[in-house]
């Protein structure tokens, strides 16, 4: 399913997604050298019951996970990089963490995702990968008007990872989102230009650069959800909601974003 969302209805994904932009930076800020995942993970369920909203993830149980996921964020360190489920993992100096939220608000969902290095170390690989995947994000979003097709988006994302040295799976990436987290079209993160779905105002699509640092295979956790990069290498994952507009692209998923 495709869906194109009237005025009232992106009006109020611009809300949802100021909430999710909120949230992550507020786990961020609250995310140091000593917090346990778990704690990250009842942080983010406070902020969405007191903002009236709901999660996406909590009761969400496709094909590819096992069961429902049961926890109100992804949290994935290190060597995993997609759907981290929250266990007992206390942050170390230097980990690398990835934040995924999506929620439901006024009936329209948003999506994004964070990476960044906790404490004070900069490891050279982490900052590498989490530049290529913020890079890749922007250019994407640059590519993102109406008229184009979802290859220009695919290709725009795929070059700038490419060119940055990583391989590219194409298993999981972007996607539809409106009145549910995971919709029509997919959004690979490469392609041909010009290939797909034709961009129109309204459309919204969650942009979801991901990488690993040695490898483009996946290995599925003992949890049956947390995916981890097959080598053990580091991993990052960068996401935002953006709503096409006659404009262009509007970023949805921002922080503190003034509202037009």
């Amino acid at each position: 399913m495709i869906e194109i969302l009237n005025p009232t209805l992106l009006a109020r994904a611009r809300d949802t997604g100021a909430l999710v932009g909120g949230i992550l930076q507020e786990l961020r800020n609250r995310s140091t050298v000593g917090t346990n995942l778990l704690d990250i993970d009842r942080w983010a369920k406070d902020l969405i019951v007191e903002a009236g909203a709901t999660s996406c993830y909590v009761d969400y149980a496709p094909s590819f996970g096992r069961g429902p996921f049961g926890h109100y964020i992804c949290t994935a360190v290190n060597d995993a990089v997609l759907h981290g489920r929250p266990h007992d993992y206390t942050l170390a100096d230097g980990d690398l963490l990835t934040l995924d939220l999506a929620v439901l608000l006024g009936g329209v969902a948003a999506d994004a995702a964070i990476s960044f290095i906790v404490g004070e170390s900069r490891p050279p690989e982490s900052v590498a990968l989490i530049g290529a995947t913020e890079r890749a994000l922007a250019a994407g979003i640059a590519a993102a008007r109406p008229g184009a097709r979802i290859g220009d988006i695919a290709h725009a994302i795929g070059t700038v990872l490419g060119e940055a040295g990583y391989a590219v799976n194409t298993e999981f990436g972007g996607h539809g989102i409106g009145s549910t987290m995971h919709q029509d079209p997919h959004v690979p993160n490469t392609g041909r230009p010009g290939r797909g779905y034709k961009l129109r105002p309204g459309l919204l699509l969650a942009l979801e650069p991901w990488v690993m640092a040695d490898t483009a295979r996946l290995v599925t956790d003992a949890d049956g959800w947390t995916l981890r990069s097959a080598t053990g290498c580091r991993t990052a994952h960068t996401e935002h909601t953006i709503a096409i507009t006659d404009d262009g692209a509007e970023i949805l998923t921002l922080p503190n974003q003034p509202r037009p």
